[in-house]
């Protein structure tokens, strides 16, 4: 019996590069959440990035409530992690970052203790990630600059911030494509458009010859009927983020054919509910796409490695550690994330 010896939840504080703008708002740090679970053996580490637009928590809340799960977990067996999993989300529903904190901490321990790479819990071996790069809502001018310098570091697939503005919108996304001519497109709208808004855009962005891979939460995450009447009306594949949650959301995506694709971060679901969600998108023939908050190396390789492990993502949007100032490990900048173990492999240097 691996028994957890004691549980420690601190605060995560990590300045951007810069302001990070999208339609919901704008970040200048990651107000985000540690958890270490000490066995007689290992020590696991796990983070959550409360965003209060995204997530509904403040990350002083994460924090009270990542301490009070620590108490749940304290004397447990690391090895029923599945059972310790379920009793924290149920004991503290909607509290999804502290509960990924938590979770992720608990999977790491387990892993470490048994020298597993995390990727092995979900089907395979650690191999390295491919990811995008976003660009947030910046003039347009800006955004031609920062494609031109995405593409020389070598990112092949970019992620554009849009939801305001239509007209402003599509000037930036036209500028990003003059900027990375050869990069693959994709927009995300956080919830910020009216079907009819999307549909504007996506004929004025079609009017110039960009070809877009997906359209990303185009309206409120609530408004299931108007997701599903854009992916009717639209010829770019719509991806679902925010309408997601739980496997339970997922279904509902999929009986009112919805979407296209669905967005799955670990920020919202947790490693073990993301693989529930991945059999339902596979089982209706979806495409699925693992997104990211902004969080460190911990978070990113931990969806990195649910990514290498179940070999079932198409779109890879797993860069919120590169907009960050300083990481709380080292890590080569650009579209390669190389993970390895035990666990997720990531030690934070506090």
């Amino acid at each position: 019996m691996s028994e957890v010896r004691d549980v420690a939840v601190e605060p995560l504080d990590l300045p951007l590069r810069e302001p990070f703008e999208i339609s919901l708002g704008t970040q200048y740090e990651a107000s985000n959440v540690l958890v270490t679970v000490e066995t007689d053996s290992a020590v696991g580490y796990g983070e959550g990035a409360p965003i209060p637009t995204v997530t509904g928590e403040t990350q002083e809340a994460a924090l009270a409530t990542a301490r009070s799960m620590a108490d749940l977990v304290a004397g447990e067996d690391v090895a029923d992690y599945r059972s310790l999993v379920g009793t924290v989300r149920t004991a503290f529903p909607g509290m999804v970052s502290a509960a990924l904190a938590v979770e992720t901490a608990i999977l790491d321990a387990f892993c470490r203790e048994r020298g597993l790479a995390l990727s092995e819990l979900f089907g395979g071996a650690p191999s390295p990630v491919e990811t995008d790069l976003t660009i947030p809502i910046v003039p347009p001018d800006v955004a031609r600059a920062d494609a031109e310098t995405a593409a020389a570091d070598g990112f092949e697939h970019l992620k554009i911030k849009t939801g305001n503005d239509v007209a402003a919108d599509v000037e930036r996304v036209l500028a990003v494509g003059e900027g990375a001519p050869e990069a693959h497109l994709k927009v995300d709208a956080n919830q910020g458009w009216t079907p009819k808004e999307t549909a504007r855009f996506a004929d004025a962005v079609a009017d110039h010859g960009v070809h877009l891979e997906l359209i990303e939460q185009p309206v409120p995450s609530a408004d299931l009927a108007g997701l599903a009447r854009v992916r009717e009306r639209v010829d770019v594949p719509i991806a679902a983020d925010e309408t997601v949650f739980t496997p339970e959301d997922a279904m509902a995506v999929v009986r009112r054919d919805a979407a296209d694709v669905i967005n799955v971060k670990l920020g919202k679901s947790g490693p073990l509910a993301t693989a529930d969600i991945v059999g339902i998108a596979e089982a209706a023939n979806l495409e699925l796409m693992v997104g990211c908050m902004l969080e460190s190396a911990v978070g990113i390789h931990t969806s990195a490695h649910v990514v290498s492990g179940t070999g079932a993502f198409g779109y890879v949007d797993l860069d919120g550690n590169l907009l960050l100032d300083d990481d709380v490990t080292d890590v080569e900048y650009g579209p390669t994330i190389d993970i390895g173990g035990p666990g997720h492999g990531v030690t934070p240097d506090r």
